[in-house]
């Protein structure tokens, strides 16, 4: 299998021109035209819209968080490279956007796939002071089609992430967008003097609605970790599924180096987008901080 017809498994058609150029549709800006320009001569990728590029084709595979398995495919067809000459694209230079599709929750409209993602929202215990505050909205066309999106900004009011999630019975429930996750989610909203909550998923942090962090998966970023140093906060409470015992003494046991005061919950059944507020809270209230002993203890037990 050549290069192209692995490519265009994950981005779709593309349309062929001269000197080994190759235009398919831009996985960041969602432009619905083919703007994204990738050259199997020199392994280059440019979006002509959005203006995201980066030296090798390799590199995208990996903003795209693919699995290995596919990026071995590549690797194979590519045959033997010098991955030195290329240049690594920083992740600042990626600019994420919105899906073009992207309709706030919070504009009625009289729609079928409007009240579908209102009822979506509400049946998992969303406000409408939520709706407004994370601006949730969804998509009724394109290639989020039938999925409530929740956005993310920075510090600057800048977009560094996205998740859509399906309010339909779809076999892939979450789809999101090609960008690392080594952000700090919701940064925007946070109060760095207050208590911060680490929880797993977007949907955990609106339902506990204050100064909560999704770490979008079951460990620490890495830039969200020297934001917690950097703006000196005191107290976390690390939030996190029973499953992920492991991963999260070790972060808590992590962030008291830095001499933050680090607790635990660890839950059973549900997770907080499930619980709810007032029990997430109430297991929030009863935090507890393991020592090295606990911690020796877990890593013994599943050796």
């Amino acid at each position: 299998m050549n290069i192209l017809t692995l490519l265009q498994e994950i981005l779709g058609p593309y349309k062929k021109f001269s000197r080994g150029e190759n235009y398919f549709k831009c996985p960041f800006c969602h432009n619905p035209k083919n703007k994204f320009a990738f050259n199997e001569n020199n392994l280059k990728w440019h979006c002509w819209h959005c203006g995201n590029r980066g030296g090798h084709i390799i590199y995208l595979l990996k903003l795209l968080n693919l699995p290995k398995k596919t990026i071995r495919q590549f690797k194979d067809a590519l045959g033997e490279v010098d991955y030195s000459k290329y240049k690594k694209p920083e992740e600042k230079e990626i600019i994420l956007y919105l899906p073009q599709e992207y309709k706030p929750l919070w504009k009625k409209e009289d729609s079928y796939e409007y009240r579908n993602a209102l009822a979506y929202v509400k049946n998992r215990g969303m406000r409408v002071d939520d709706v407004l505050r994370y601006r949730i909205g969804f998509c009724d066309s394109g290639d989020y089609a039938g999925r409530i999106v929740i956005p993310s900004y920075d510090s600057e009011n800048n977009l560094n992430y996205f998740t859509a999630r399906s309010y339909y019975n779809s076999s892939l429930k979450y789809k999101n967008p090609p960008v690392t996750k080594n952000i700090v989610c919701f940064e925007n909203l946070i109060s760095w003097e207050e208590p911060i909550i680490l929880c797993e998923g977007m949907f955990d942090a609106i339902a506990l609605r204050s100064n909560a962090i999704p770490l979008l998966g079951k460990n620490l970023p890495k830039k969200l970790e020297r934001a917690l140093v950097v703006n000196k906060a005191k107290d976390v409470i690390i939030f996190l599924d029973s499953d992920a015992k492991m991963e999260a003494m070790k972060m808590e046991h992590h962030l008291k180096q830095y001499n933050i005061n680090t607790s635990l919950v660890l839950l059973e059944d549900k997770d907080a987008s499930e619980m709810g507020f007032d029990l997430s809270w109430g297991q929030i209230d009863n935090a507890k901080s393991t020592n090295w002993k606990n911690l020796i203890e877990q890593r013994l037990s599943i050796i």
